[in-house]
């Protein structure tokens, strides 16, 4: 379904975001004091402006309050990006994702109303450090301090030619199978008789120290 959204900040985070969304064939509003990391999206948003987003009486006169999505990767300039989500979250958008620089940044940013909060940097040091220490974790994403999703490599031929049922993640790990890759085919909420074959990948979600013993178990 198309949906509308605005970013506020263009910075490698902002502007990333802005590219895969317009790759989806959303509609997207770029914005940012700087003409040109501005003019850089220019064929490819579906409307940039340069402009303050402190500024409110520009940000009404976008009509960000009907966006469906606003996101603030405003980057290094905290105090900014605390008053253009506080801003926002007073125009009353539906749901604000915003960039934290750190954990202070963050118990801020969810105090006065983003309904998402991000942390990149943080994000994908943790996943390159994983994938290094663990080169079969694909994938790794911290839900909060106790739950986490991965992309894990079936390595261990002892889970190879079974069914998810047989196999029994849950009950085995405390995990659950929300995807399984075997070479270009995905299959999401795969049923209990899917098979898993050597080298699939498979997206699990459960505790932290659940993901961690399947890994081993990939080492073995």
């Amino acid at each position: 379904m198309k949906q509308n959204f605005a970013v506020i900040g263009l910075g490698r985070f902002g502007t990333s975001i802005c590219r895969v969304l317009a790759q989806e064939h959303q509609d997207v509003l770029a914005i940012d004091i700087n003409e040109e990391r501005v003019n850089s999206l220019a064929n490819i948003a579906t409307q940039v402006v340069v402009a303050d987003g402190q500024d409110e009486e520009t940000l009404k006169s976008l009509g960000i309050g009907n966006f469906d999505h606003v996101i603030v990767s405003i980057g290094k300039n905290i105090q900014a990006n605390i008053l253009v989500t506080l801003i926002v979250k007073e125009l009353s958008v539906p749901d604000i994702t915003a960039k934290a620089e750190n954990n202070t940044h963050a118990r801020v940013l969810t105090r006065i109303g983003a309904d998402h909060v991000v942390h990149p940097e943080r994000d994908m040091g943790e996943r390159v450090a994983h994938h290094l220490l663990s080169p079969n974790i694909l994938n790794y994403l911290a839900l909060n301090d106790d739950v986490t999703m991965a992309e894990i490599k079936i390595t261990n031929p002892k889970f190879t030619g079974k069914t998810l049922q047989a196999i029994n993640f849950h009950q085995q790990f405390g995990l659950t199978v929300i995807a399984i890759q075997h070479g270009n085919k995905v299959t999401v909420s795969p049923a209990g008789d899917a098979l898993v074959q050597l080298n699939d990948e498979l997206s699990v979600v459960g505790p932290t120290t659940a993901v961690d013993r399947l890994d081993a178990q990939m080492k073995n």
